[in-house]
C-alpha cells in the first residue's frame, strides 16, 4: 500500500487497517485520526508516541492479538498468516524446545496475567525461549512494561512491512 492511499482511506478502514498492525482500537483510532501522514518514517514516529499513551488495559487488548510463540496449533488455526511469517524459525524447532516454550509461556502466563512477547523477527526458538527464561521471574510490572516495547517494535516492523513500496 502506499502512503497516500492510506492517507484517502475513510476513517473506518484506516482504523481497521492499524489494527492489523496493532490490535489495541484506541491506538488504531488516535494514529487513523492524526492523518495524514507526510512520509513513513512520520507515521512511524506518531505510531509510537500513541503507543507511549496506552494504558494497561489497551497494552492487554494489543497483546490479546498475538498467538503464544510456540502454539502451534494456535498459529495454524488462529494467526495462519502474519503470526506464522513473524514465528517461522518457531514451526522449524525441535521438538522438546517447542514442548518448553509451550510450558514456560503457560507458566508465564499464570504468573503475570498476559502471554509472553517478544518480536520474535529474525529470532530462533533458541533464542526465544532463553528470552523467556530470563523474563519469567521478572516482576509483573517490568514485564508489562517488555510488553508495550516488544509491542511497538512489532507494530514498527508491520508499519514498515505494510509501506514496503516507499522509503522508511
Amino acid at each position: 500500500m502506499l502512503l497516500g492511499e492510506f492517507n484517502q482511506l475513510d476513517y473506518d478502514a484506516a482504523v481497521e487497517l492499524l489494527i492489523s498492525c496493532c490490535h489495541c482500537k484506541a491506538w488504531a483510532e488516535a494514529v487513523a485520526a492524526l492523518r495524514p501522514m507526510a512520509s513513513v518514517d512520520e507515521l512511524i514516529a506518531c505510531a509510537d508516541n500513541v503507543w507511549r499513551g496506552m494504558d494497561e488495559k489497551q497494552v492487554l487488548q494489543a497483546l490479546g492479538g498475538h498467538a503464544r510463540i510456540g502454539d502451534i496449533a494456535l498459529l495454524r488455526s488462529r494467526y495462519a498468516g502474519k503470526a506464522t511469517k513473524e514465528q517461522g524459525q518457531v514451526l522449524n524447532a525441535d521438538d522438546a524446545v517447542l514442548q518448553e516454550l509451550h510450558d514456560l509461556n503457560v507458566e508465564y502466563e499464570q504468573r503475570h496475567g498476559f502471554i509472553f512477547i517478544v518480536c520474535a523477527t529474525g529470532k530462533s526458538a533458541e533464542e526465544m525461549l532463553a528470552l523467556l527464561k530470563a523474563r519469567i521471574y521478572n516482576t509483573r510490572d517490568i514485564e508489562l512494561l517488555n510488553a508495550a516495547l516488544q509491542q511497538a517494535e512489532i507494530t514498527r516492523l508491520r508499519l514498515q512491512q505494510l509501506f514496503q513500496n516507499q522509503e522508511v
